[in-house]
């Protein structure tokens, strides 16, 4: 079938993305679902790091690619064997899909999947499969699919495992947050850090991830929850949230201020450094934060044996996406967890461009996509 994506054409071009256009909305073909697999018609996607590292080179990832990895829209054909969801159901995308088979898959969510992660590497989907494909100046040709999904199109076919049903009670552009930013965040503080009641928790980086632990943090109840950014707008919505106290990076450093459990989220060097000084003794420092791969750090290993401290690396959240999603989406029908506070704009397809700069540019905390007709 024809549908319409954002295709990206090259990586590293240079900013602004506005005017260099790497990203281009064009028709492409899709194929039906083979076994194990669904369509889906995409409401909503939201735009986050991990696209943004794959259009300025952080992230190297072959092309051309059709991006977009948080997602949710409605089943509409389910492929042979699936029998778990229906069509008209709606579902989450998650970006990294569980075959529940291998031996990470046994570690509760703490390690990402084997074959998962050798599929997102790859540029296709689990069992090797590419349902994307355009006719290039060489003739037909195939595109790449984006950690599994490809949200940013009007339909996507993914592996079953890439999709958590949710009740269609939940809006679409909250749904789509909840598979990668809530998820992710909500993750970190809840699977990674695991805090117990009158705990501390700082959280450093305050972009979509970085705000959706905040907000879990505070839902949950805690201890105190205290912001870190290097925006005073970004601060002020963390108190605004109900935050604690909310502190630039060097307020945090001049200030020797310390949580118990602080949660890296901005995937930088130096906001790491930060994270780490501000963790108390005995307290666990959680990256989730996803820099360029020559990026390094400088911390004391001293610190670590004689304060007794720990360091973690936590992907998806250390997530189930099945398990947790849904526990996303319960907080959410509660009160506890205001999922709407994240969306900062709501934008057309033919935006992404522009939408890529104001994420590179540090504005946003979540835009999101929305489809219909228009899109």
């Amino acid at each position: 079938m024809k549908i319409r994506g954002a295709v990206l054409e090259e990586i590293g071009r240079a900013r602004p993305y506005a005017d260099s256009k790497p990203i281009v909305v064009q028709e492409v073909d899709l194929d039906p679902p083979g076994p194990g697999e669904i369509r889906v018609r995409i409401e909503a996607a939201g735009i986050c790091h991990s696209d943004l590292s794959v259009v300025d080179g952080n992230r190297v990832r072959p092309v051309p690619m059709l991006l977009g990895h948080e997602s949710a829209g409605i089943v509409e054909e389910l492929g042979e064997g699936v029998d778990d969801v229906a069509v008209g159901d709606r579902v989450v995308m998650c970006f990294l899909p569980r075959c529940e088979e291998c031996a990470n898959c046994r570690e509760d969510g703490r390690l990402p999947c084997t074959p998962g992660s050798a599929a997102n590497n790859a540029g296709v989907l689990m069992g090797d499969r590419i349902l994307l494909h355009r006719d290039g100046p060489q003739g037909r040709e195939e595109i790449k699919h984006h950690l599994g999904v490809s949200g940013f199109a009007t339909q996507v076919v993914v592996n079953r495992a890439s999709a958590v049903p949710v009740g269609n009670d939940v809006p679409p552009d909250l749904a789509a947050v909840l598979g990668c930013a809530v998820l992710t965040g909500g993750g970190a503080v809840m699977n990674a850090a695991a805090p117990k009641q009158g705990d501390s928790l700082m959280i450093v980086g305050l972009g979509g991830v970085g705000m959706a632990a905040l907000l879990t943090a505070i839902g949950l109840g805690y201890g105190d929850v205290i912001g870190v950014d290097a925006l005073e707008s970004k601060l002020e919505l963390a108190r605004e949230w109900g935050a604690t106290a909310a502190y630039t990076p060097q307020q945090v450093l001049d200030q020797g201020i310390k949580a118990t459990h602080v949660i890296e989220c901005a995937g930088h060097p130096r906001a790491f450094e930060t994270a780490f000084a501000a963790t108390a003794v005995g307290g666990r420092t959680v990256t989730i934060g996803l820099p360029a791969p020559t990026a390094r750090a400088e911390i004391s290993p001293l610190t670590i044996t004689a304060e007794a401290r720990t360091i973690i690396g936590s992907y998806l959240g250390s997530a189930v996406p099945a398990r947790d999603i849904p526990k996303y989406a319960q907080l959410w029908r509660e009160g506890r967890l205001p999922v709407e506070r994240l969306v900062s704009s709501r934008i057309r397809l033919g935006q992404i461009n522009d939408a890529m700069d104001e994420l590179a540019e540090g504005k946003a905390i979540r835009q999101v996509i929305m489809f219909d007709e228009e899109a």
